[in-house]
């Protein structure tokens, strides 16, 4: 079984960084609660403002599928895009490490 990821790079409106961070933090303390969840992490873009990658580790893609179709996934993910101006949502697999 290989390692899977979802990951997502998101653009945050201007002068909403705070904002976007606390909805993220809200959201990825309910991802975490997901069966095969890992834990989630948001990194910001050194040298470009308002420019972030999150990524969180499942122990499977049926696990990540699953929680991507809950239910509840739109209610927890809009306060989050609520505050992002562009969003690209990627689903990464593990091919080397060192």
């Amino acid at each position: 079984m290989s390692e899977v990821y979802s990951s997502g790079i998101w653009k945050v409106k201007d002068g909403e960084d705070q904002e976007f961070v606390d909805a993220w933090t809200d959201f990825a303390k309910w991802l975490s609660t997901m069966p095969g969840a890992g834990t989630a992490r948001l990194t910001k873009d050194i040298d470009n403002p308002g420019h972030y990658l999150s990524f969180a580790p499942w122990e499977s893609i049926d696990a990540m599928h699953a929680w991507k179709n809950s239910p509840e996934f739109p209610q927890h993910m809009g306060p989050v895009q609520a505050h992002v101006a562009e969003f690209t949502p990627q689903e990464m697999e593990l091919v080397a490490q060192s």
